[in-house]
């Protein structure tokens, strides 16, 4: 065997190897396909025969020693339906010719750490393992439709531009990972639309300077590890976890990659679809970790459904984002986290959060809410009855600061309410009984029209009392004219002397009537004062 000279191919070269450099050299797409569909998908069953096959150490050859492009071309490898045999090692190597591999078939892993590209792409391939921890890309990846069996690493990979793995189908390698992608970084977006994991999406501390696009997916956890672990995460636009609008006779987006799928929008409904065409949600089957993540827009989860088992969760923790849609179906089962997340915008349903036990919020700061449909106040306190197992006062204020801020002072006050009398619960007995006498009375003065009314009616009360058995003066002439409703009042109202209260003297009955009244002026007063003095420390 000799070595190329002068450009010319090596004589150890197979026909289908010699076409494949020719056209490598031309910058030309090298077709090995077949008329029949069937006999090209590379997942059938079934060999291709040698008319199909090259070797990965010729493909590896024209990657890293290539000869040059004829005069007026530029040099690329295109290969389509070609069976690669052996492992295609390209591991510390600098590829510049740009490389795109569609419904090729591998028959043993594919080895890229550390190897540097311009472009590449493997459309539709079959691929035992892919195996590129800090491969690095000037443009794009782009791993669509492929098939891996035994998991794809990704680990530190610097993508220049955009990451596509729409429609890509993984499964698990001996860790239960399917796409293990820590510390990665992605220049523009990462579009993994309608993918197919068996294993966990590991994207912890990675980096995407565009948007997340998970729409249509299905994540699957493997093992005792999650379906999706994203700790760290930073996206700099938005994150969808969303539904996405397919073909019912073929499953695929009505779009192809690189242009992603048609995102289904927070109104879109079965009469403003596309005909043949349907919704398919973003599904995850285990727990989801977004822990100390930065979104720059929005976390939207809009349709999903998230299946977990007990004691997984959709951990939000810490997370930071402009807004978050969470109009997703409720989950049955684990928990939903949003402990010390800061959002700016809520946007929810009221059927989408969990029930009691199943959400945990101690710490989430939100600075407005916008409910979607209709989701009534009551709904709302139950909400923060399921968030707070045992009382907890900071979700109740939290929500009333943001009700206040939004010009619903009333709703506001229902809040505090609510919060006074689960409150209440925790408390000994004496201090329970009184507090049941505040909210019967004046609602914790949250209330200060039941005030007036208690204090009116107690008024007239007396005053009619009083008006028929006026008391005896203490001292002969040195008293006021009798006036039975200044009397009253001055009794009722502790703070304030109208010149009645002393000079006349009550025996009997009338000494208890008039000793209730003062004792209820009392109740009264200090109940509104606390009211009011709760609302001087709100404002």
């Amino acid at each position: 065997m000799s070595e190329p000279q002068n450009d010319e191919a090596p004589d150890w070269l197979s026909a289908t190897e010699l076409g494949m450099w020719q056209a490598f050299r031309n910058g030309s797409t090298y077709d090995l396909s077949v008329p029949s569909p069937l006999l090209n998908d590379p997942a059938a069953a079934g060999p291709w025969g040698e008319h199909r096959s090259v070797r990965a150490r010729v493909v590896a050859l024209l990657l890293l020693s290539g000869p040059a492009a004829r005069p007026g071309r530029v040099a690329a490898l295109k290969l389509r339906g070609a069976y690669i045999s052996g492992s295609l090692d390209l591991a510390g190597g600098n590829v510049e010719p740009y490389v795109e591999l569609t419904f090729c078939r591998f028959e043993r892993e594919v080895v890229l750490p550390e190897c540097h590209f311009t472009t590449l792409r493997l459309v539709g391939c079959v691929i035992p393992r892919l195996e590129a921890a800090r491969l690095r890309t000037e443009g794009d990846l782009h791993l669509p439709r492929c098939q891996v069996a035994r998991g794809i690493r990704l680990t530190d990979a610097h993508i220049g531009t955009d990451l596509l793995i729409s429609q890509i189908s993984v499964r698990p390698d001996s860790n239960c990972k399917s796409i293990a992608a820590d510390g990665m970084s992605v220049g523009q977006d990462l579009q993994a639309e309608q993918i197919e994991t068996h294993g966990e999406f590991s994207l912890r501390g990675s980096t995407v300077g565009g948007s997340l696009m998970l729409r249509g997916s299905r994540l699957r956890a493997a093992g005792q590890r999650r379906a999706l672990n994203a700790p760290q995460l930073t996206v700099e636009r938005s994150l969808y976890m969303t539904g996405a609008v397919v073909s019912i006779a073929t499953g695929n987006a009505n779009s192809t990659p690189p242009y992603g799928t048609v995102y289904t929008g927070a109104t879109a409904g079965p009469a403003a679809l596309p005909p043949g065409t349907e919704i398919r949600r973003f599904e995850c089957y285990g727990g989801v970790r977004l822990d100390d993540g930065r979104v720059g827009d929005t976390v939207d989860f809009h349709q999903a459904r998230f299946l977990m088992a007990a004691g997984e969760e959709l951990s939000l923790r810490r997370i930071t984002a402009t807004e978050l849609r969470f109009q997703c179906e409720r989950p049955l089962e684990g928990r939903v986290v949003l402990n010390g997340a800061k959002i700016t915008t809520l946007m929810d349903l009221s059927t989408s959060w969990p029930g009691p036990g199943g959400l945990a919020m101690g710490g989430f700061v939100y600075e407005n809410v916008v409910p979607s449909g209709h989701f009534p106040l009551t709904r709302r306190l139950e909400w923060l009855d399921s968030a707070t197992p045992e009382y907890s006062p900071e979700p109740y204020e939290r929500l009333a600061q943001v009700m206040r801020n939004s010009g619903e002072d009333a709703d506001a006050r229902e809040v505090l309410l609510a919060k006074q009398r689960r409150r209440r619960e925790t408390l000994p007995l004496a201090a329970k009984l009184w507090g049941y006498v505040q909210d019967w009375t004046v609602a914790y003065g949250y209330r200060p029209g039941r005030a007036a009314l208690w204090m009116a009616m107690l008024w007239a009360g007396g005053t009619y009392a009083f008006a028929r058995n006026a008391p005896e003066p203490l001292k002969g002439e040195e008293h006021p004219a009798w006036n039975p409703s200044l009397y009253v009042l001055d009794l009722l109202i502790p703070v304030i002397n109208l010149g009645q209260d002393g000079h006349w003297r009550t025996e009997g009955g009338w000494q208890w009537l008039a000793a209730g009244i003062v004792l209820l002026g009392w109740i009264l007063a200090t109940t509104v004062a606390a009211g009011a003095s709760r609302l001087l420390r709100r404002g």
